[in-house]
């Protein structure tokens, strides 16, 4: 049986990298006593597989990983027995199961992803910036510089930017392009409004959090936008 598990990580634990996040995670479903799969061979492994690693430094509520249960009780149960695993700042928050099969990985299903991006107080705005988000959103294109090790080419991130706005508090709200393709980070969007405003990006410190990743049931002509937990269904 594959269960999905969605999670927060937040606080202290957003400092803490991917690799160590998956260490972490093994561990926990041994204190939990969870009936995990293990794969075959010379040097079996737990049958894990993360959505969509997460940048030291950002917190989130909707992280999530894939793994095969030889068996399986409630999925308020085995959240009930993780989360008694779990140390301050990772929560798990469902439990799901969803499809067996290679197509239905939560790694290859990313395909979008949500942001809330907040200002320090040390950041150094111009007095317009809300304004100039604006300006900057109505733009039909957002070309930058994007930097590989061999080479340097310009591209237009306009297509990837599915939403943008200003929220309360003055968090600004993106809904990005997400997983093996088109993959658009915050800080990318955030360097070109940066650029557009005519500042330094040094000036624009922030704090990231990403709220949820999406899976697109849709077509080429339209997007149809679906949370990799709603792909899932609880287990009674």
């Amino acid at each position: 049986m594959k269960i999905r598990i969605k999670f927060a990580k937040t606080g202290v634990m957003k400092f803490v990298g991917h690799l160590d996040v998956m260490r972490y995670f093994q561990k926990a479903i041994r204190r939990a006593e969870l009936p995990i799969a293990y794969s075959e061979g010379f040097s079996p492994h737990m049958l894990l597989s993360f959505a969509s690693p997460l940048g030291v430094g950002i917190s989130s509520t909707g992280e999530y990983f894939d793994m095969e249960l030889k068996s399986a009780t409630t999925s308020s149960d085995m959240v009930k027995r993780l989360n008694d695993a779990m140390a301050e700042g990772m929560k798990i928050l469902s439990i799901r199961q969803v499809e067996d099969g290679k197509a239905s990985k939560a790694m290859s299903l990313v395909a979008a992803a949500d942001y809330r991006l907040k200002f320090r107080e040390t950041a150094k705005l111009p007095e317009n910036w809300k304004e100039k988000l604006e300006e900057f959103k109505a733009q039909k294109e957002i070309v930058i510089l994007k930097k590989t090790k061999k080479s340097e080419k310009e591209l237009d991130i306009r297509p990837f930017i599915y939403k943008l706005s200003l929220e309360e508090k003055d968090e600004i709200f993106m809904q990005l392009a997400a997983g093996s393709s088109n993959n658009t980070k915050p800080e990318l969007v955030m360097e070109a409004f940066a650029a557009f405003m005519e500042i330094s990006y040094e000036n624009l410190k922030f704090m990231i959090h990403r709220c949820e990743l999406y899976a697109d049931t849709g077509s080429d002509e339209a997007r149809n936008l679906v949370s990799l937990e709603d792909l899932g269904e609880e287990i009674e």
